[in-house]
């Protein structure tokens, strides 16, 4: 017994040693990094002094789709792009608020889906607004109160969201970059276990989205309907008998258990948000462009507002209609293309389309979200009301 003692410590006293080995290095590498984070942020702090005065803007969404895109092609791993870009971005969130720190309006309250995709894109270090509706997000940033927005424009399973649409009409904003959210709904609750919940809150196409789920699991609870997911967690975390459908964010902000992860009927519910303010992003190299437009009524039309993406090899990517408010029957176009208005294919086909339309409005040309997978799995999102922004 004696002997089988003394080798186990000896096992173990092994590997407290190879442990300490590398937590010695983890500690020097740490050391570095943190000299590194922080000669970079002076960097930033002299990008800021340089145009401090001046018409530069310091969010440069093309910028930072460049360096992400490079840091993930550079990436031998073990750690996933998806971690990458994660801690790149929280990176670039603090050094962009030694220059400035940016005001961003979305459709709160917070916990929703829309303040996650905030974080999402523009880090941690940023002051989130959340504003009730969608009307007031547009004036917050058409107004100055808030240097960018962040708006919902469609849902892979509820559609477009009619609303934003029908204000890029008119705003004198721009598309400056889109955040493309996986929706995750979880049920939340204090409750201990599945049994002990009487009722479940959420915004009702939430509650749909999840109604085979509750069905299986949660067959005599009542479901209420509330005005988003994030009062939804608020009401469940003052009811010991309540849950919620929300996200981890809401559970984190209002103080509720996670009890069943992931319960949505879709898998790949996934959320579009556009970034709107007041500039031209240049072409980054993978890039969309968005656009409205109206077709004179009379037979052909709509064709020949196609045929110049058709000719000049121009991807269309989304294609919705809006009743224009302007006549019976009369309708807006919004479209979707791939590639920069200052590309050589995407200039020729505009040009000649604009000779075509009624109407022609380009709302923006933005890099494009190239959502990872891996990444849409590892985020920790919120859950908006109607899972397409709230």
């Amino acid at each position: 017994m004696a002997d089988a003692s003394s080798a186990a410590d000896d096992r173990d006293d092994d590997v407290d040693g190879r442990l300490r080995v590398h937590r010695d290095a983890i500690d020097v590498l740490d050391r570095e990094i943190l000299a590194r984070l922080n000669e970079r942020a002076v960097h930033a702090q002299a990008i800021g002094a340089l145009k401090a005065g001046s018409r530069s803007v310091a969010y440069r969404p093309d910028r930072e789709a460049n360096v992400l895109a490079r840091l993930c092609e550079s990436n031998g791993g073990p750690l996933s792009d998806a971690a990458i870009v994660g801690v790149f971005r929280q990176v670039m969130s603090a050094c962009l608020a030694l220059e400035q720190k940016l005001r961003i309006a979305y459709l709160g309250p917070a916990g929703t889906f829309s303040h996650a995709a905030v974080g999402r894109h523009f880090g941690q270090f940023v002051d989130a607004l959340p504003f009730a509706t969608i009307d007031e997000i547009f004036r917050a940033g058409e107004s100055g109160r808030a240097d960018y927005v962040v708006v919902p424009v469609e849902n892979s399973t509820e559609g477009a969201v009619g609303r934003t649409l029908d204000l890029m009409y008119s705003t004198e904003l721009s598309i400056c970059g889109e955040i493309k959210l996986r929706v995750q709904q979880n049920l939340l609750s204090n409750a201990g276990s599945l049994a002990h919940i009487a009722k479940v809150y959420s915004h009702a196409q939430s509650l749909a989205q999840c109604a085979q789920w509750l069905a299986r699991h949660l067959p005599a609870a009542q479901r209420i309907p509330v005005s988003s997911n994030a009062e939804a967690a608020r009401l469940a975390s003052r009811e010991s008998d309540a849950g919620a459908i929300a996200g981890e964010i809401a559970a984190s902000i209002y103080g509720v258990a996670v009890l069943a992860p992931h319960i949505e009927d879709e898998p790949n519910n996934t959320t579009r948000f556009w970034v709107l303010g007041h500039q031209s992003v240049p072409p980054s190299g993978h890039d969309e462009t968005s656009l409205v437009m109206s077709a004179i009524n009379r037979p052909g039309a709509m064709h020949a507002l196609l045929e110049p993406f058709a000719r000049h090899g121009v991807s269309m990517t989304r294609i919705e209609s809006r009743p224009a408010r302007t006549g019976l029957w009369e309708y807006l176009f919004y479209v979707d293309i791939l590639g920069h208005r200052e590309d050589p294919i995407v200039a020729a086909a505009l040009a000649e389309l604009s000779a075509k339309a009624s109407f022609l409005k380009l709302l923006g040309s933005y890099p494009a979200d190239r959502l990872l997978p891996e990444h849409a799995r590892d985020l920790r999102t919120g859950n908006d009301a109607a899972a397409v922004g709230r």
